[in-house]
């Protein structure tokens, strides 16, 4: 079975960048893959994409070698299964609140004995090689995500599953939890109060043995973000990377003709 590259940069020591999708195309994310990620998130959560259209993505990226994962849209096994059977090399799982949630995600991700995950990789079995049904529970990365005041309170002991690999940071959805609407949801936190929260998460992952991820707006804060510790950084996201680009050429383009550009009305928060 083809090994998983995130498990391999941690092995080494190293960071793991990865990159985020919520366009649902298979051309966008084979163009994502060949800009040199480490990994590559499906966002089937908040993104505009489907299992019909995470296929064809998984399938455009595998030819780039990028290790491909997906983030589900809630915990429910049909989701997390299929996302593996269609080739996911692991899963990111939103709102996991409490230890018994992190026991139901890995025993979805692993088969028996140590989970309830059935075994039917259809595409898998060919994406990732020969193999699959000894190899695949040691090559699965199984993320929780830590988004709010009740997952926040509960920590150490979903820190304590069995099984999961690491922690998820939704920057946006844990401010609003641990801030209420006291500061705008978004990514990069610059609160104190934030930031501290961050590194807590951060520092009791590793206490625990687990790896710790975190969802940045850039790549200036990301890299400070590994400074820190971080295990898994993603920035941003194929929607505003687009978007960006596009500003940014529509502006030097009114600049060079001496036109005043639009202003952008997007807001920047989300995923």
């Amino acid at each position: 079975m083809i090994k998983n590259g995130v498990k391999q940069r941690w092995a080494e020591g190293k960071p793991v960048l990865n990159g985020w999708l919520s366009i649902a195309n298979s051309f966008s994310a084979e163009i994502m893959a060949a800009q040199g990620y480490d990994s590559l998130t499906i966002d089937m959560q908040h993104g505009i994409v489907g299992y019909d259209g995470a296929v064809p993505m998984l399938q455009a990226m595998r030819a780039s070698g990028v290790t491909p994962l997906v983030r589900v849209p809630w915990l429910d096994p049909a989701d997390i299964m299929k996302a593996l059977d269609a080739g996911a090399y692991g899963v990111i799982c939103p709102m996991i609140n409490t230890r018994a949630e992190a026991e139901r995600l890995v025993s979805y991700v692993r088969y028996p004995p140590t989970g309830v995950r059935s075994f039917g990789p259809s595409r898998a079995l060919f994406s990732a090689g020969a193999g699959y049904a000894a190899e695949a529970d040691d090559e699965m990365i199984c993320l929780a995500m830590i988004e709010t005041a009740q997952a926040y309170e509960n920590l150490e002991d979903i820190l304590a599953t069995p099984g999961l690999d690491g922690v998820y940071i939704g920057p946006a959805d844990l401010t609003l939890g641990l801030q209420g609407k006291r500061y705008a949801p978004g990514f990069d936190r610059r609160e104190p109060e934030m930031i501290e929260a961050i590194k807590t998460i951060l520092h009791a992952a590793h206490k625990a043995g687990k790896r710790a991820a975190l969802h940045n707006g850039t790549a200036d804060y990301a890299a400070e973000a590994v400074g820190w510790g971080f295990d898994f950084v993603t920035v941003t996201n194929d929607v505003r990377l687009l978007a960006g680009a596009a500003e940014a050429s529509v502006r030097k383009f009114r600049d060079l003709v001496q036109e005043v550009a639009p202003a952008n009305t997007i807001d920047t928060g989300g995923y």
